[in-house]
């Protein structure tokens, strides 16, 4: 629902208020300021009757919390769609407490509940009451959720009388009359309204979904419904990460889903960067795990509707209901760190801002071929399953292109294990070999050994093991397999290494040293990958959105033309997913992209 968004917002709020507000708690006893930070707690977490049986006794108590509780035990009863309740204890909140100084968000919570039961007067009626400006952009959300869907035309006529400087009604009607009437006087009306209010379009057109289909899949793409084209002045943000606000602890420096949060920090810089270039980004963050029944609630809230972008979510299931909505409302899905091409097969409306490990294994393989070194190749991969995933996709690029694969296994351990573990003498038809290993001190000619792995220890060993075994030719291999800040550089001129570099930043680059600076000033701490990427793919589809070429079925102007990107960019002119691959070299003691 519309309200979510305050939800967040207001509920935290709700739950610091002993420690901004001094009066306040000392009305307020121990016991009650527990209860009521629990029963907050359980309204964000969706445990309604709980939390209501819980504010229910705050609220006889009339004390200084009665007012927030009441306000709570409203939302928890309109998350429910107990509008009557709802209704009924907004309504006792104003009668009992008409001074409370968050009454702007009672009466936007009236008025969701009135746009639900169809009462737009006294939806319209509770929206005049909301004098707090940071509500301004909500309250329209809510209005174009709900007022374009009437039908009626007599109705809209007789609310735009009630309520004349009501834009969105005024545009709701203009559209109505143009599509539906052919009266002279309502087309003088519709003329009149158009004068005020200009013409329909952009974000003030009705939804492009209706909230009870929202999130179901659909078979072709000719019955859904095609947002315009025209350019608006802002665009709406989805931000669906694993938050886990419930566990949030702010004194906690290092959390298992940190990365989620520099995503989020990243993000919030290259806000800030399209705000200077013109480009407003609203960001609405919702706190979605991996849970399938309240991604679909979500997707399917009045709110969404106004969405111009999903980021995330970054679990199967939830993933696989807002890309379904993403499908049926016209709108884009962003998949952040995904590197599997299965979320963008078939998925016109899905992208990648990462490049899939079949992407990675085919420019690594292009690369592999332009070195002309050979076609005698060897795969070798480590323990974990993103390892053998990419060793697999690159192996399939080798058949493709009549490589003599000698050897394909997996290898870890010692130096030796390694060296042992190896197959070089023959042809190992890209399958797992058990024989023994053959001693030889001859040199093994090869066009190139690859070696995925995600050990940043491994790297090393595996040069190690290869000078043991005597082989020639270069190394290709993952650049997570190196530990960059231990290992000398002395160790990449034993022979030619090649690394695939998915996340490579340059750190001298002008761009790269600026964001460091300002994250530095802006988090007091150096900005990590993650942060680093989520700043460059919003700042990326932020200005695609401005530019209206997403939706388009020109895609040459789907790549990054300017050089103030962090990593190396984006291309999206051949595929939904990202096609640039950085690959990487040391020379004179430094790693260069040499592709």
């Amino acid at each position: 629902m519309t309200h979510k968004l305050c939800l967040v917002k207001f509920g935290l709020i709700g739950l610091l208020v002993f420690s901004t507000q001094q009066p306040l708690l000392a009305q307020v006893s121990p016991d009650a300021q527990r209860r009521y930070s629990a029963a907050v707690k359980k309204v964000l977490a969706g445990d309604y009757d709980r939390a209501k049986t819980e504010l229910n006794g705050l609220i006889q108590q009339r004390g200084a919390l009665a007012p927030y509780a009441s306000y709570y035990y409203a939302l928890a009863a309109y998350r429910q769609k107990n509008f009557t309740q709802s209704r009924l204890a907004l309504r006792q909140l104003m009668d009992l407490f008409p001074n409370w100084r968050k009454m702007s968000d009672a009466n936007y919570l009236l008025a969701a509940v009135s746009m639900e039961t169809n009462e737009f007067e006294d939806a319209l009626t509770a929206i005049q009451q909301i004098n707090d400006p940071s509500l301004r952009t909500d309250v329209t959300k809510l209005e174009q959720s709900f007022i374009p869907k009437i039908t009626d035309l007599n109705r809209l006529k007789k609310l735009n009388r009630a309520f004349p400087n009501d834009r969105v009604v005024g545009l709701s009607l203009i559209d109505l009359i143009q599509r539906t009437a052919s009266d002279k006087d309502d087309l003088e009306l519709s003329d009149r309204l158009t004068n005020r209010f200009g013409v329909p379009g952009g974000s003030n057109t009705q939804p492009t979904t209706t909230p009870s289909t929202a999130g179901t899949s659909t078979a072709g793409r000719s019955n859904i419904p095609t947002r315009t084209n025209r350019a608006k002045g802002y665009y709406n943000i989805a931000i669906m990460f694993p938050f886990r606000l419930d566990d949030f602890n702010s004194e906690k420096r290092v959390r298992s889903n940190q990365y989620i949060y520099d995503l989020y920090n990243g993000i919030k810089m290259a806000k800030s960067k399209l705000q200077e270039e013109g480009i407003t980004v609203n960001l609405f963050a919702y706190d979605v795990d991996n849970d399938a029944n309240k991604t679909l609630e979500l997707v399917n809230s009045p709110a969404f509707a106004q969405t111009d972008l999903i980021i995330g979510p970054l679990y199967i299931e939830p993933n696989r209901i807002a890309s379904a909505y993403a499908n049926q409302s016209n709108i884009v899905l962003l998949n952040p760190i995904a590197t599997s091409n299965d979320l963008v097969t078939n998925q016109p409306l899905s992208f990648l801002a990462q490049p899939s490990l079949n992407q990675q294994a085919h420019k690594l393989a292009e690369h592999a071929r332009n070195l002309n070194t050979g076609r005698r190749a060897a795969v070798y991969f480590g323990s974990s399953r993103r390892d053998s995933l990419l060793a697999m996709a690159y192996v399939n690029e080798l058949k493709q292109q009549n490589y003599q694969l000698v050897d394909v296994r997996k290898i870890s351990g010692s130096v030796q294990a390694m060296a042992d573990a190896m197959q070089l003498t023959g042809n190992a038809s890209a399958s797992v070999s058990s024989s023994r290993p053959v001693s030889t001190t001859q040199a093994i000619p090869m066009g190139h050994v690859f070696f995925a792995s995600s050990n940043d220890e491994e790297g090393g060993r595996m040069l190690d093991a290869l000078n043991r075994r005597h082989v020639t030719g270069p190394l290709l291999a993952t650049a997570s397999a190196f530990d960059f800040y231990r290992i000398p550089a002395a160790t990449f001129t034993r022979r030619d290494v090649y690394l695939l570099y998915p996340d490579y930043i340059d750190p001298t680059r002008e761009p790269v040293v600026t964001f460091q600076e300002q994250y530095v000033a802006k988090r007091n701490t150096i900005p990590s990958v993650f942060a680093s990427e989520g700043y460059d793919m919003m700042l990326f589809f932020g200005r695609q959105l401005a530019r209206n070429t997403l939706l388009s079925r020109n895609r040459s102007m789907l790549r990054s033309d300017t050089d103030d990107y962090l990593l190396s960019g984006f291309d999206y002119t051949q595929a939904n997913e990202n096609q640039v691959v950085p690959i990487v070299k040391f020379e004179d003691g430094k790693l260069v992209k040499i592709n």
